[in-house]
């Protein structure tokens, strides 16, 4: 295996693989992925499939079927990077060098981040969407929950996809409802937010369907721990200091997270980010410390939404910078904080949104009023979107 590539690329997730494509179809000699799965995920089907509506073997694909043709891949993991040496740690022992660079490991998932949530995780009707294997679960749950009262929770800090812990709470209630024990389940939703979401149009939307479910919804509140044995958690507002302990039959539970470890030790982190973000220029995506670095996907610190959306519109500015800075010149790609949330509000609906860094609506279906809720759930979400995936981004198409 060579020790040194044109172009490397740390990440086979989203972000890594369609990069590696849109790289090759504009002529990039040598690029290598580093990337020590064997298999690929399309995460936001764990939505459906925690929802009763998808099943989870539809969104794993083997990593070989997804790597683009002639790209190289360096079936190992990342453990460190020196910049000045233009050098990648790998966790085998051995280092790859580059002439660029381009980081996108994704985000960490941090179980231990609230204390008990690891112990209680997947067992006794506590489960997660963010998680392959625990998606499933999260189906049992909701159909075994018939009263009693069930807990739908964001942890503070940026996660990806952030409107994933309320499609989740809707999807749930409408099936409630359809079975008839709605009015049996006391629901309650923790938010760390001031608002139901960032941009108003939507924020206020999405009150009315909480609303309409019966939510108890906490807005600027976190969970600070949990007992699984007893089946409670402490929850605090962090707007009065107030703390309360809530007890559950379900809860779906979202972990705490932030950059892997190992990128948080290197030299590419932005020092003002708690959460160990590597430090971009939020339109070149280009590192702001070494030129030869670029980053996207869910582990810089552009302030976007972390959607998969937004790694489709961030590809082509990383891939136009790139190769003209090994020409020597200065690349045109500039993003515009793009992102998109499509939000099941019902198992056959959905409100999708569309915005950029100003939290400005960026509306892209002609025709269709945004701003309200689309009976178009199937198609779109379960359907059109995963297709999208699979058969053009990943392969450099869009």
């Amino acid at each position: 295996m060579s020790t040194h590539h044109q172009i490397i690329i740390i990440g086979g997730g989203s972000a890594g693989i369609t990069v590696a494509a849109r790289l090759k179809r504009s002529g990039a000699r040598d690029v290598a992925v580093i990337e020590p799965s064997d298999v690929h995920y399309y995460q936001p089907l764990w939505t459906l499939v925690g929802g009763g509506r998808a099943k989870d073997a539809e969104s794993v694909r083997p990593m070989a079927w997804v790597m683009p043709r002639d790209v190289t891949w360096i079936h190992d993991a990342a453990s460190g990077i020196d910049p000045e040496a233009n050098s990648v740690q790998l966790a085998s022992g051995t280092a790859v060098t580059y002439d660029r660079l381009i980081v996108a490991p994704g985000i960490q998932l941090n179980w231990n981040g609230i204390p008990g949530l690891a112990d209680a995780m997947g067992k006794d009707g506590v489960s997660s969407n963010y998680d392959y294997y625990l998606a499933p679960k999260t189906w049992e749950n909701v159909q075994r929950t018939r009263s009693g009262t069930a807990v739908f929770h964001m942890p503070a800090g940026p996660i990806k996809c952030a409107g994933a812990p309320q499609k989740i709470a809707y999807l749930a209630a409408d099936f409630w409802r359809e079975q008839g024990v709605l009015d049996d389940i006391r629901k309650v939703m923790i938010l760390p937010t001031p608002g139901m979401f960032g941009v108003k149009v939507w924020s206020d939307v999405l009150v009315d369907v909480a609303a309409r479910y019966g939510f108890e919804v906490h807005l600027n509140s976190v969970v600070t721990s949990m007992d699984g044995a007893a089946s409670t958690m402490e929850v605090k507002n962090n707007e009065t200091g107030e703390t309360q302990t809530l007890p559950y039959n379900f809860a779906h539970m979202v972990p705490p997270q932030s950059a892997p470890d190992w990128l948080t030790k290197t030299s590419l982190v932005d020092p003002a980010s708690p959460f160990g973000y590597m430090a971009v220029d939020k339109h070149t995506l280009q590192s702001t410390i070494y030129p030869e670095v670029f980053g996207l996907g869910d582990c810089t610190n552009s302030p976007n939404s972390k959607t998969g959306a937004a790694i489709r519109k961030q590809a082509p500015v990383v891939v136009d910078n790139v190769m003209a800075s090994l020409k020597g010149g200065v690349g045109a790609g500039h993003y515009d904080g793009y992102a998109s949330c499509p939000i099941t509000t019902s198992r056959k609906k959905l409100l999708l949104c569309e915005f950029d860094y100003d939290l400005n609506p960026r509306p892209s279906l002609k025709g269709v009023n945004q701003m309200k809720e689309i009976t178009d759930f199937n198609r779109f979400k379960k359907v059109g979107l995963p297709r999208l995936y699979w058969d053009l981004m990943l392969k450099g198409r869009v």
